[in-house]
């Protein structure tokens, strides 16, 4: 399964973050962008807000607003530079992430993160700094862990996410779970199973 592909869905956040400050269609993570005014599936995601903020709440109107600004021949280019699984983005800019043509496989993620946490990504030095900053979720002494959810179809059936990378002892170590979703209360499953898997390595407290 690990070489399986899958619609990233909002874990290509990371890639759209990092591409959307390289050409800036956003100066800033703290820039604040339109979320479009319609109703949304999460009453949160109904209000203008930063990369920073929407990152953490997973607002897909925010980032589908900064796919715009990016535009599709811009799009599939830093796509297709990324190297980013099928590199495939089809005609709709602001959708290809959340039902298709885009798919990649959990090695293909743990290779894209690995390249994102040593700064060797074709995009800004300061897009990847950036992106990392507001990809922390949790830190102690001695270790850190970045991390983003994706839910292909939420909040229905489909495929859930969540990768990142830990910084244990000095050293980095990408990851990337995928699963099957079958209803809203699997939701927290994605990150327990995560947080197991890298405690039984080691790589967590």
């Amino acid at each position: 399964r690990a070489t399986t592909r899958f619609v990233p869905a909002s874990t290509f956040k990371i890639a759209n973050s990092l591409i959307g400050l390289t050409v800036g269609a956003v100066q800033t993570v703290d820039e604040i962008l339109d979320y479009g005014g319609q109703p949304q599936p999460v009453k949160e995601w109904e209000r203008d807000m930063s990369l920073r903020e929407a990152i953490a709440i997973s607002n897909v109107a925010i980032y589908q607003t900064l796919a715009r600004r990016i535009g599709l021949n811009r799009m599939a280019a830093f796509v297709e530079a990324l190297g980013y699984g099928n590199r495939s983005i089809g005609q709709r800019v602001d959708r290809f992430w959340l039902d298709g043509p885009l798919q990649i496989s959990a090695i293909e993620q743990v290779g894209f993160l690995g390249k994102l946490v040593d700064h060797h990504l074709p995009v800004s030095e300061a897009a990847q700094t950036r992106t990392q900053e507001i990809l922390l979720k949790d830190k102690g002494e001695g270790w850190g862990l970045w991390a983003k959810s994706g839910w292909q179809n939420f909040p229905n059936e489909g495929v859930g996410w969540w990768v990142g990378w830990v910084n244990s002892g000095g050293v980095d170590y990408p990851f990337a779970l995928n699963m099957d979703m079958k209803n809203a209360e699997m939701g927290p499953l994605r990150e327990n199973l995560a947080r197991l898997c890298l405690k039984s390595l080691g790589l967590l407290p």
